[in-house]
C-alpha cells in the first residue's frame, strides 16, 4: 500500500504531511459522528440521508491521487494543486447514480451552485469541463489507489429517489465541511479542542427555578415583580407540544429567564441538544450570556462551554484560519440574527459548517421586530417550518411589541395562528402596565447639529440618544462633549469587549441614579438591554425601533414623568441611512393618523410592517422564494442579508494582532471580542491591510487611532471627516 498524500508538510511552521488513507477515514468517522447526532430528529428519507453523506465523505478528495497533484503534495509547502481534486469524485459518484453525493463533492470547496445552471451544462453537470477526458483516463487508476487505501465496508445503492430539498443539501454539506475542515485543522494543529459536555437539562432547569426565585425576593411586593413571576411560571408550565409559540411580553416582564425555562423543559420532554438563543444586536448578548450563566451553569463547569457567545460573523474558509470558526457546540449558544439566519440562507462550506447542529435544537428568536428586514420573513418563516417538521426545531418567536407576520396574507402563502406561550390573562394584565408607561412624540420640525444638542439638554436625565449611523452617533457624541456635557458613546465602532465596559458603565449610573448624563448610540441598544432612562430621543427610523426605545424609557414605572421625542435632523458629518428610507415615511403616516396611544404596540409594528411588505416595489420577497424553490442558492444567499454590508472582520487589540502574526492558536472567542466590522470599501479607501500570514482569510489590522473608552475605531476617522466628505462610505 502507497502512502498517498491528503495534504503536504508544512515548513513555516512544521507540520507533518497527512496520509490519504489518515484523512479520508478521519473525515469519515467525523461525518458519521455528525449523522449519529442529528439523524433522530430527521423525518425525512434516513436511509438516503446516511448513505448519501457517507459516499460523499468517502470519495471528497479523491482528486488529490492523481499524479501531478501527488507530486506537489510530495514536496511540501503552500503550492496550489494543478489538478481540480473535486471532479474525480463527482465523476465517481454520478456514475453511481448517487447524484446528492456528487453535489456534496462539487460543493465542499465552492459552495453548494445553483442547480439550473448545473442542469443546463448537460453532459458537464457537476464537472470540470477542462478535466472530463483527464478524469475520464485517470479515474480508474484513482478508484485502485484509493481501494488500496481505504477499506470500503460496502458498496454504497441507493435505491429511492431523493427527498432532498435547500435545507436537507445545506445539513448535509455542513456535516462535510465539518469533518473534513475539522480534520485538516487538526493535523496542522489548529484546530481549538472541544470536549463533549453534559446537556443535564433538569439541573440546568432547577438551578433557573433558584436564580429567579433569588430575584423574586427583591422587592417582592412591586406590582411588576409579581407579573413576572407570574409570567415565569406561565412560560414554564406550558403545552411542550407545539413546535411554535408567540410570546408578545412587554418590557420587563422577564422574558429572557421565563422563554428559557420553556425552553429547558421541552429540551427535557423532547431530548433536545441545544438550545440558541437569537438576539438582533451584539451588545444585547452580553446582558443575556451574564444572566444565562448566572442561572444555568453548574458546580464545576466552565461558564464558556456551556454557555457560547456567537457575536458577528467569524467564519473563516482559508487552511491557516480555520480554528478561529466559532461552532455551535455548547448546549446554550446566544448568537445573533444575522449569524444565525445567514448561515440558513448560505450557499457557502465554512459558514454551514455549524448547521449541522441545528437539528434538534430548541431556538428562543428575541426581539422579533428587529431580528431581520421584513422582506426576509416570507422565506424564513418557510425554512422555520422545514426545521420544525423534518429537522425537530422548537421556536419561540418573542418581543415587547410582536409583528404578528405569519397572519399576514401579503407575507405568508398558508397564514395560520400559532399558540401564546404567556396566558391571556396576564398579557392583558402586563399590556395594561405598559400603557401607563410613555407615549412617544414627534418633533415638528427638522433639527440642524445644534438644535438637536439643544433640545437634548434642555430635557432631563439620564437620557438615551440614537442615531442611525455608527458615523452620526460617534459624531454626535463627540460635539456633545464639546459642550462639556457628560456623555457615554455606545456601538459598533467600539470592540465587543469595550462595548462590555461602556454598558457597565451606563448601569452603574442607573443604579446610582445620577442624573445629568447622557448616553448616545446607535440602535444596537434600542433592544433587549435592562436600561431607564428619563429622557430618550430617537432619529426618525421606523415604527418598531421607536416603540422599542420605550422600552429604555421609565422601564420599571419610576416615579417621574419620562419623554421619548421622534426627530429628523440634518447636519453635514451625519450620514443617511438607506435603509430608513420607507420605514421612516411609514412612521410619519402613522404619527399623522394618531396611531400611537391608541393601538397597541404590536398592531402598530404589524401595521407598519404590511404597509411595508406592500411598498416593496421589488418584490425583494417573492424573488428569494423563487429562487430558493428553483435551487439556485448562490442568488438565495446573495438576496437574503440580514444586514446589506460588505464588511470585513478588523482586530483592533495590538497584542492580539501580534500573537497570531506570530501564528499562536488564539481562541477564536478573543478574536470575536476584539476586532470590529468594517466596509469594505472604507478599508480599501484607508489602506487597512490584511493580517500577515492571513491574507486570504478576511483577517485585518486597524492601523489608526483606537479609542476604547469613547468613539473607538471612530477617533481615527472623524478627523478625516472633517477634511474629505466628499465621496466617503458611511460607516
Amino acid at each position: 500500500m502507497s502512502n498517498w498524500l491528503a495534504h503536504s508538510e508544512g515548513k513555516n511552521p512544521p507540520v507533518p504531511a497527512q496520509t490519504y488513507e489518515k484523512h479520508i477515514h478521519s473525515v469519515v468517522e467525523r461525518v458519521e459522528k455528525n449523522i449519529e447526532s442529528l439523524i433522530c430528529y430527521y423525518n425525512g428519507n434516513k436511509e438516503y440521508f446516511w448513505l448519501g453523506v457517507r459516499a460523499a465523505a468517502t470519495y471528497h478528495d479523491l482528486g488529490k491521487l492523481d499524479d501531478k497533484n501527488q507530486n506537489i503534495l510530495s514536496e511540501g509547502g503552500k503550492k496550489g494543486l494543478p489538478i481540480n481534486h473535486v471532479d474525480a469524485g463527482t465523476t465517481a459518484l454520478l456514475k453511481k447514480d448517487l447524484v446528492e453525493s456528487a453535489l456534496l463533492v462539487y460543493s465542499h470547496h465552492i459552495g453548494l451552485q445553483s442547480i439550473p445552471n448545473e442542469i443546463a451544462r448537460a453532459e458537464l453537470f457537476l464537472r470540470d469541463n477542462k478535466l472530463v477526458e483527464h478524469t475520464q483516463k485517470n479515474l480508474k487508476e484513482y478508484l485502485k489507489r484509493h481501494n488500496q487505501s481505504i477499506s470500503v465496508s460496502k458498496e454504497e445503492t441507493l435505491q429511492t429517489t431523493s427527498d432532498w430539498n435547500g435545507i436537507t443539501r445545506r445539513v448535509a454539506l455542513s456535516c462535510i465541511v465539518d469533518g473534513d475542515h475539522g480534520d485538516t485543522a487538526d493535523n496542522y494543529k489548529k484546530e481549538y479542542p472541544i470536549g463533549e459536555i453534559e446537556l443535564r437539562w433538569e439541573e440546568r432547569l432547577a438551578s433557573l427555578d433558584k436564580y429567579v426565585k433569588e430575584l423574586g425576593e427583591i422587592n417582592k411586593s412591586s406590582e411588576r415583580n409579581q407579573l413576572r413571576d407570574k409570567i415565569y411560571n406561565s412560560c414554564k408550565d406550558a403545552d411542550t407540544s407545539p413546535s411554535f409559540y408567540a410570546c408578545d411580553s412587554p418590557v420587563g416582564t422577564g422574558k429572557t429567564t421565563a422563554v428559557m425555562a420553556h425552553l429547558l423543559k421541552t429540551a427535557i420532554d423532547k431530548n433536545l441538544r441545544h438550545i440558541i438563543v437569537v438576539l438582533p444586536y451584539t451588545n444585547i448578548i452580553k446582558q443575556s450570556v451574564d444572566v444565562y450563566r448566572k442561572a444555568l451553569v453548574l458546580h464545576g463547569e466552565n461558564a464558556e462551554d456551556i454557555v457560547a457567545e456567537h457575536h458577528h460573523q467569524s467564519d473563516f474558509s482559508s487552511l491557516e484560519s480555520r480554528q478561529l470558526t466559532a461552532l455551535w457546540k455548547a448546549p446554550i449558544i446566544v448568537t445573533t440574527a444575522v449569524q444565525f439566519f445567514e448561515t440558513i440562507a448560505s450557499n457557502h462550506p465554512s459558514r454551514l459548517r455549524k448547521l449541522h447542529e441545528l437539528p434538534g435544537s430548541g431556538i428562543f428568536i428575541d426581539e422579533v421586530h428587529s431580528a431581520i428586514p421584513n422582506h426576509l420573513w416570507p422565506q424564513t418563516w418557510k425554512w422555520m417550518k422545514e426545521l420544525s417538521e423534518n429537522w425537530c426545531c422548537d421556536f419561540v418567536l418573542a418581543s415587547g411589541s410582536l409583528p404578528r407576520f405569519w397572519e399576514l396574507n401579503h407575507m405568508i402563502e398558508n397564514t395560520e395562528t400559532i399558540p401564546e406561550l404567556v396566558r391571556q390573562d396576564l398579557r392583558k394584565e402586563a399590556l395594561n402596565q405598559e400603557s401607563k408607561r410613555i407615549i412617544p412624540i414627534s418633533h415638528p420640525t427638522l433639527l440642524c447639529a445644534e438644535e438637536l444638542i439643544g433640545l437634548i439638554k434642555r430635557n432631563p436625565g439620564p437620557r438615551l440618544v440614537i442615531m442611525n449611523t455608527v458615523q452620526s452617533a460617534a459624531v454626535l457624541a463627540d460635539k456633545l462633549k464639546q459642550t462639556c456635557a457628560e456623555v457615554l458613546h455606545l456601538s459598533t465602532a467600539l470592540a465587543p469587549i469595550h462595548r462590555e465596559i461602556i454598558v457597565e458603565r451606563v448601569k452603574e449610573r442607573l443604579k446610582y441614579k445620577m442624573n445629568d448624563w447622557t448616553l448616545v448610540a446607535t440602535s444596537c441598544i434600542e433592544a433587549g438591554v435592562d436600561f431607564s432612562f428619563r429622557s430618550a430621543f430617537r432619529e426618525r427610523s421606523s415604527a418598531a425601533s421607536l416603540i422599542q426605545i420605550g422600552g429604555r424609557v421609565r422601564r420599571n414605572n419610576e416615579d417621574f414623568d419620562a419623554t421619548l421625542i421622534d426627530f429628523k435632523v440634518i447636519d453635514p458629518l451625519f450620514n443617511h441611512h438607506p435603509g430608513f428610507t420607507l420605514s421612516s415615511h411609514i412612521l410619519e403616516k402613522l404619527f399623522e393618523e394618531k396611531r400611537f396611544g391608541n393601538d397597541t404596540p404590536a398592531d402598530i409594528i404589524t401595521e407598519a410592517l404590511r404597509r411595508e411588505l406592500m411598498s416593496d416595489t421589488e418584490e425583494k420577497h417573492k424573488r428569494i422564494q423563487k429562487m430558493e424553490t428553483e435551487m439556485d442558492y448562490p442568488e438565495v444567499a446573495k438576496l437574503y442579508r440580514v444586514i446589506a454590508s460588505d464588511t470585513r472582520l478588523v482586530i483592533v487589540d495590538r497584542l492580539l494582532i501580534d500573537r497570531l502574526e506570530n501564528q499562536e492558536v488564539v481562541d477564536p472567542k478573543e478574536i470575536i471580542k476584539k476586532s470590529v466590522q468594517l466596509w469594505t470599501n472604507n478599508i480599501n479607501k484607508l489602506s487597512v491591510k490584511s493580517l500577515r500570514g492571513y491574507e486570504n482569510s478576511g483577517l485585518y489590522a486597524w492601523p489608526y487611532d483606537y479609542d476604547p473608552d469613547f468613539l473607538g475605531y471612530m477617533k481615527g476617522i472623524i478627523p478625516l471627516l472633517k477634511t474629505e466628505l466628499e465621496g466617503f462610505q458611511p460607516i
